[in-house]
């Protein structure tokens, strides 16, 4: 996936922002969170970084298409070992569920003010 494709994907979330930070890093938000990183600081020392759930955090590292990600692995993020380790849709269900994971931390008050749903609900 190329860097531009990566940011469009990551922008089409709901409530996503991106913030350059970090030597030209783009840092993707939600919430004021982030769920992913791409570029400056990334781009130097491998791919895409982003949040995973337990299980996609061992099975990426296992199968060799991801490293624990720099700073961030003890709260399960990973680092894919090139910018196409993985194809383009698998690569975006996981930029989906890395945002969810960070938005099912939010307050529910947040959440209502970034007109997302309730992870338990579905509803607002």
């Amino acid at each position: 996936m190329t860097p531009r494709t990566f940011e469009t994907r990551c922008l089409r979330l709901p409530a996503a922002t991106k913030v350059v930070q970090w030597e030209g890093t783009s840092v993707f938000k939600v919430g004021g969170k982030m769920f992913a990183l791409s570029g400056g600081y990334t781009a130097d020392t491998g791919g895409y970084m982003f949040k995973v759930s337990n299980l996609a955090y061992s099975m990426l590292i296992e199968h060799g298409l991801a490293r624990p990600a720099p700073y961030l692995a003890r709260a399960k993020w990973v680092q894919l070992v090139s910018n196409n380790a993985l194809p383009d849709a698998e690569l975006t269900a996981y930029l989906a569920q890395a945002h969810a994971l960070i938005v099912a931390k939010l307050t529910r008050k947040a959440r209502k003010q970034l007109g997302l749903a309730s992870p338990e609900t579905g509803l607002e």
